[in-house]
């Protein structure tokens, strides 16, 4: 029974877990669209991207500033529709249980981070950062979800013995040892069987 205890133990941690994580997934997702629709508002509201091109680069004419803007609004759309499959295939992942996800996950958590800190902190040809730091630090939000995420989706992982360990856990691979489950009574019928010979 103590093994029964604990498996339960760990699939509802594990659960708790799993739920958090598809909620910070659930607002990474929301982040992502919104820091991909965020230039574009901008773009026909505030001017913030336009007005950092045109202080980095005070020579460029109107169109040439118009040009700069619609190549950044293509990469941040191009990256932010990544993103959003990339929040869509980790949640899909998680909610089937695959035992994948959370590696999936890690991996897209540090390339979303990545990509986002490029655009934030690497300067152009004008010595200035690219993206204005206002879209730069609204692109970085999502990647907060994502830690999130990921750090419960291994955490959940550790609960249930199938990820990274710690003393004196081990791993369950089989269910044949409870009473419970179609393989252990096989085997029951198959040592009564061979008794009877």
């Amino acid at each position: 029974m103590t093994t029964h205890s604990t498996h339960s133990t760990r699939t509802t941690s594990t659960r708790r877990g799993n739920a958090g994580a598809l909620a910070a997934m659930y607002a990474g997702l929301l982040l992502t669209i919104a820091a991909t629709v965020a230039p574009f508002v901008d773009r026909a509201t505030g001017h913030v991207l336009a007005g950092h091109v045109r202080h980095g680069y005070p020579s460029y004419t109107p169109d040439r500033v118009d040009s700069a803007v619609t190549a950044w609004l293509v990469i941040l759309g191009v990256v932010g529709a990544l993103g959003v499959m990339g929040w869509v295939v980790s949640i899909w992942a998680v909610r089937a249980g695959t035992s994948w996800a959370r590696w999936v996950s890690t991996v897209l958590l540090a390339a979303g981070a990545a990509l986002a800190l490029t655009a934030l902190l690497v300067k152009d040809t004008s010595g200035e950062v690219g993206l204005t730091p206002l879209l730069g630090w609204i692109g970085l939000l999502p990647s907060v979800a994502g830690v999130v995420a990921v750090s419960l989706l291994w955490r959940a992982s550790a609960a249930r013995g199938s990820g990274p360990r710690g003393p004196g856990q081990r791993r369950q691979t089989s269910h044949i040892d409870d009473p419970r489950s179609s393989s252990f009574a096989s085997e029951r019928r198959a040592v009564a069987w061979i008794n009877q010979i």
